[in-house]
């Protein structure tokens, strides 16, 4: 049994001290790893990120991340992933790291992903250059995140990242900001290459529960959605059977 906790959207502040350490120190009863759906941070201040790696150093199970819209504030973002890397947090920008539990390989491909839209009401790059070049972030990270799951060899395989790939999951945002909160192109990436759930943050207004078009579960961990520390999700076995909630 493979026990993954996730969360995300923890927002750390230079005065957040103690808020998740009580978590994390019990964690490891209860899950094999907890991964991060980025914006750790408040504005992506290197002390902000430095109180967070705080409560994480030490942890009983590996963290992994992304960072979020919130971490790249600042431009600090480059400081942010030193300071959580040097507490033994793996941070993904389309990387993948892969985690042993009892004999089975669980795979993690992660990035940042960006905005676009979705199928019916997205933004294309034609026009103004700032509009091409918004497009092309989008489909950087989309290609990013594609070549991370090729590159996986795992029996359970996840795709992290911080803006949603479906519009399901965006339900109770308003509408008319759809498009600043992820891209079906992120879950194009999915599709093609294949994974067993997808997780993501951001939308805190937004609605739990997903599905990519091609059927892998997507969930929004935000922290706001999910009303608590961190959600477990379960598989069962090597084949990456098992519980979605």
């Amino acid at each position: 049994m493979i026990r993954i906790a996730a969360t995300g959207d923890l927002h750390f502040g230079t005065d957040s001290a103690g808020m998740f350490r009580r978590e994390i120190e019990g964690l490891g009863e209860r899950a094999d790893m907890l991964l991060l759906a980025g914006d750790l941070t408040r504005v992506g201040d290197p002390g902000e990120a430095e109180v967070l790696a705080r409560e994480m150093a030490g942890a009983p199970v590996p963290v992994i991340t992304v960072l979020g819209n919130h971490d790249y504030h600042s431009g600090e973002e480059k400081a942010v992933r030193s300071t959580l890397e040097q507490a033994g947090v793996r941070v993904l920008e389309g990387e993948s790291e892969v985690v042993e539990v009892d004999g089975t390989r669980v795979g993690i491909a992660g990035v940042k992903g960006f905005c676009g839209g979705f199928a019916g009401a997205s933004a294309t790059d034609f026009g103004e250059p700032e509009m091409k070049g918004f497009i092309r972030e989008t489909k950087h990270s989309a290609g990013r995140l594609r070549d991370a799951l090729a590159d996986l060899s795992a029996d359970v395989r996840v795709a992290l990242m911080h803006y949603s790939p479906v519009k399901e999951t965006l339900h109770g945002e308003p509408p008319e900001i759809y498009a600043f909160l992820g891209s079906y192109l992120l879950a194009e990436a999915v599709d093609r290459e294949g994974a067993d759930l997808v997780l993501h943050g951001h939308a805190h207004r937004g609605a739990e529960h997903g599905v990519t078009p091609g059927g892998v579960p997507v969930r929004n961990v935000a922290q706001p959605v999910i009303n608590r520390p961190y959600r477990v999700f379960v598989f069962g076995d090597r084949h990456g059977a098992g519980r979605v909630p």
